[in-house]
């Protein structure tokens, strides 16, 4: 069988069957809309003054001011921290369980997380030269650009180790040389498309529950002025 084939397969599995793998995973890491509000249900909904989400407490709207520059935000994420951070639908049961997998594999903490809903999340597609409301594609920013769809999955695919499968790596960079873009984005997005189908949906946005993946996720107060 030629080459080609075999990273056509590797991909298919890399973005259908690994998010789904991980609901074996019983570590639950969940993401904080901001350190400063007690631990409670908490949604997000759209700012009537402002293209970047509000966290909504209850029935308290989060009363501090937004930082209306998604540039400064984007600059304060990267500023002592350079490590990429993964954009992912904080509503998606698919997705939080492709999160669970990532943390799982990825020891050495070379990737952060933040949910597309929340306020940093908005900021960051915005300063990427995406919509803020834009959720149909996992994105994964780093301080010299953003990756989406495919790419993004086989970039992260990059900084992962699975035990089971040395071999990742190498395989995820031939299969973005060797493997068309497009058909690739057409594979991603029968999945991406689908996902609320395929696993259901969750009312809140994940926080870290005990604090053990704290320096993963991405505080959501660095998009306060």
């Amino acid at each position: 069988m030629n080459l080609p084939s075999n990273i056509l397969r590797f991909i298919i599995g890399a973005i259908v069957t690994l998010p789904v793998l991980s609901s074996a995973i019983d570590k639950t890491a969940f993401i904080a809309t901001s350190r400063q509000l007690p631990l409670q249900k908490r949604t997000c909904i759209r700012s009537l003054s402002t293209s970047i989400a509000v966290a909504k407490n209850d029935d308290q709207v989060y009363a501090k001011q937004l930082c209306d520059n998604p540039r400064i935000i984007s600059d304060r994420v990267f500023e002592l921290d350079q490590r990429p951070v993964i954009l992912f639908d904080g509503v998606c049961n698919l997705c939080n369980k492709g999160v669970n997998l990532a943390l799982d594999w990825d020891p050495k903490g070379t990737l952060r997380f933040c949910a597309l809903q929340s306020n940093v999340g908005r900021a960051l597609l915005e300063s990427n030269g995406r919509k803020s409301d834009d959720i149909s594609s996992i994105v994964l920013v780093t301080q010299k650009g953003a990756y989406i769809k495919s790419d993004a999955i086989l970039k992260i695919s990059q900084e992962l180790a699975p035990p089971f499968l040395p071999g990742l790596k190498p395989l995820s960079v031939i299969g973005l040389i060797a493997v068309p873009k497009f058909l690739r984005d057409i594979i991603y997005d029968g999945v991406a498309d689908n996902r609320y189908d395929l696993m259901g949906v969750r009312d809140e946005c994940r926080f870290d529950a005990d604090g053990e993946f704290e320096d993963r996720f991405i505080d959501d107060a660095l998009a306060l002025q």
